[in-house]
């Protein structure tokens, strides 16, 4: 058959492996589309071709994705193809606009009301089964109810099977959560109310319930495009099959690498194993990446290799750029600060703000960035969550600190102290929450507290909780500048399907990627996944960092993420784990005098490796110009002089004057972080180049 001239220019603007989307027109097509490959495009191009060639009539085609971004951007593509009348939606708003239709004519009257939050409801359902929880527990519960439904877990079984699936919430039983879920279910029904995810569970029934809505749905739709596949969730998978009603004439598009919603019902095996359901599957891979230079493309390969995802091999198409940056800092406000640099330097260079992004674990990780980039003048928007500065649970915390003040408690206790005590009040402890969730998320934000009052409490002579109290709201009134246009902070979940020129992935060490309640090889490599996510969204700068400790001066006790194992260079860290037995060695051997042999008395003459009668084995001049460097150094950084280096570890610098970075590591007090940061400095020093 000789094709219109519209229907071959349609195909001429696809690469191969997308045309063969376009192409595949009937039957059960899987296409397994790798990030940036252009799978929006092939979808939108295959529904645009099967109209123009006569086989898909637009109006009989539902194209279902998973966000109304998503669906208006699909639609908008389809206008400019030549296929307006094709109906993009989500499966939410598929399902509610079939049963506001059908729902008057099987049951009579209007449908229940569809309920903007589930909040009251739980609120009310927790008053009556007499379980006193905060706004945060209510949030958990909520969700809670909604991964029941959208895998259809009824009350009954939910105490039996919430932990098959790792499911709890903090501070409430699964009895308790079976409990308030039947009786959410009973209030809705008595005030005629329904969920979100009863839009679905309403529309499945319509479709099993009554043959005649059934057969309506299946002819008005024959042809079923569904993208995101990996993100499908049980509910969500059998009113496919019903809308389907045995067909096969369905398109699924999804990327089983990115699958990072399994905590909320998604199943990647609908994907993975589609071609168990249907029999002669045409199955495509789009393996070209149009979005990031290879350097990056390499990155995300090696961070999969070797895994299950049953993901494709990225094949970069964009010419090479810059090689992919890796940062190891001392501490959060160290990395903070260096990601703040590099961004100042790349807007300095011609990259626009809003081409930046900063991506981490969890929402609490924004703190510190927020600082950074207010003290640099750099405007920034967080994405998906409010401000540090704005969350509930931390305006509630500055508002219980500040009444302390006005009654005069700080005065009965040290400042940390009072800190914490006002802290625990409001729920927090020394141990996180061990379910994900709002309060997981609470608990985070207000252990950010903690550790911004530790790290002041070392960097101030005289700490106050006044002091402290100011200093918040300082970083509160920089923070709430408002922004035109600004650098992305936003969680790695957030940043799904959204891209920029320049990613920071920070705070990549262990405990964080993988988050430490990710305990199955199952969570684990969900983690994975997600990093994947993040790595992905780089067009053309990328930059990994882990820190070492929470807060300067802090002990350098964390790891570089497993996962980076492979791709990164040999840290500091790396070179200093080879010389840790014989470091061990000789801390053992400080229990006795170098030089005359006897016990060592203090913990002063311990540390300095030598009794205090015997004469001084270092250089004092070179001693001293130690300590001159350092003061400037501590000054310039605004930190105590011991946060640099203790009296210590400079007497050991000028007694054994190390000449390269190997023999700094060998000096104790001198770890990956500090070698990174002072080495340079601190040789010239010790070579007479540079005094204080």
């Amino acid at each position: 058959m000789t094709l219109p001239g519209s229907a071959d220019r349609l195909l001429d603007a696809l690469d191969p492996e997308q045309r063969a989307v376009a192409e595949a027109l009937r039957g059960p097509v899987r296409v397994l589309a790798g990030a940036g490959t252009g799978k929006t495009r092939a979808i939108t191009h295959r529904i645009a071709y099967g109209v123009a060639t006569g086989v898909y009539n637009p109006s009989e085609v539902l194209a279902v994705t998973f966000t109304t971004r998503a669906a208006g951007e699909m639609r908008t593509r389809l206008r400019s193809l030549g296929a307006p009348g094709v109906q993009a939606r989500t499966f939410h708003s598929a399902a509610l606009r079939q049963l506001r239709y059908f729902w008057p004519r099987v049951y009579g009257g209007e449908p229940p009301e569809l309920t903007a939050s589930k909040i009251p409801v739980v609120a009310a359902a927790a008053r009556r089964n007499r379980l006193d929880v905060d706004q945060t527990r209510l949030r958990d519960l909520a969700s809670e109810i909604e991964w029941s439904k959208v895998t259809n877990v009824r009350p009954d079984d939910y105490v039996r099977l919430a932990p098959q699936h790792g499911r709890e919430v903090t501070g409430v039983d699964a009895a308790s959560v079976a409990h308030v879920f039947s009786t959410y279910e009973e209030l809705k029904r008595e005030q005629g109310r329904m969920d979100m995810e009863d839009v679905l569970l309403i529309g499945a029934a319509l479709l099993t319930e009554d043959d005649r809505v059934a057969a309506q749905v299946r002819s008005q739709y024959k042809w079923f495009v569904v993208d995101e596949f990996q993100d499908v969730s049980p509910i969500q998978a059998a009113l496919l099959d019903l809308w389907l009603g045995g067909r096969n004439e369905i398109c699924v598009v999804g990327d089983p690498a990115q699958t990072i919603y399994s905590f909320a019902g998604a199943r990647a095996a609908y994907l993975t194993e589609f071609s168990r359901k249907y029999e002669a599957v045409t199955s495509v891979e789009l393996v070209r990446n149009y979005r990031s230079t290879p350097q990056v493309i390499a990155a995300a390969n090696s961070l999969l290799a070797g895994t299950a995802t049953g993901s494709v091999q990225l094949r970069a198409q964009q010419p090479a750029g810059e090689e992919v940056r890796w940062f190891e800092a001392s501490d959060e406000v160290a990395e903070a600060a260096a990601v703040a640099d590099r961004i100042a330097e790349l807007r300095a260079a011609g990259v626009p703000l809003r081409e930046m992004a900063v991506l981490f674990r969890i929402n609490a990780q924004s703190e510190t960035f927020e600082e950074a980039l207010a003290s640099r003048s750099i405007p920034y928007v967080v994405r998906g969550a409010a401000r540090f500065f704005e969350r509930p649970e931390v305006r509630q915390a500055l508002a219980l600190l500040r009444a302390s003040l006005r009654a005069g408690e700080a005065a009965r206790d040290g400042m940390l102290e009072q800190i914490r005590a006002v802290l625990g009040g409001m729920g927090w402890s020394t141990e996180a929450p061990t379910a994900r969730g709002q309060a997981r998320d609470r608990w985070e934000s207000l252990m950010a507290l903690v550790s911004q009052a530790e790290e002041y409490a070392t960097s101030e002579l005289a700490p106050t909780l006044e002091g402290f109290v100011a200093e918040l709201d300082r970083r509160a009134s920089e923070q709430h500048a408002p922004v035109a246009e600004g650098v992305t902070l936003a969680t790695l979940h957030t940043a799904k399907g959204l891209e920029w020129d320049a990613v920071f992935l920070a705070g990549m060490q262990e405990g964080s990627m993988p988050i430490s309640y990710a305990d199955t090889p199952a969570a684990v490599e969900e983690e994975r996944r997600l990093l994947y996510v993040g790595v992905t969204r780089a067009r053309k700068h990328l930059m990994l960092s882990w820190s070492l400790a929470r807060n300067p001066g802090g002990q350098s006790r964390r790891k570089p993420s497993r996962f980076l194992a492979g791709l990164r260079p040999e840290s500091a860290t790396d070179r200093a784990a080879a010389t840790t037995s014989s470091s061990s060695r000789r801390r053992a051997k400080a229990s006795m005098c170098k030089l005359c042999q006897r016990p060592l008395a203090t913990s002063r003459e311990r540390n300095r490796g030598f009794c205090s009668d015997c004469p001084i084995p270092y250089d004092e001049e070179l001693f001293e110009s130690l300590k001159a460097w350092r003061r400037v150094r501590a000054e310039d950084e605004s930190v105590p002089a011991f946060v640099v280096f203790s009296d210590a570890t400079l007497e050991a610098l000028a007694e054994v004057r190390p000449t390269n970075r190997h023999g700094l590591l060998r000096i104790n007090g001198i770890g990956a972080a500090k070698l990174e940061k002072y080495a340079d400095d601190v040789l010239d020093v010790l070579a007479g180049k540079k005094s204080g």
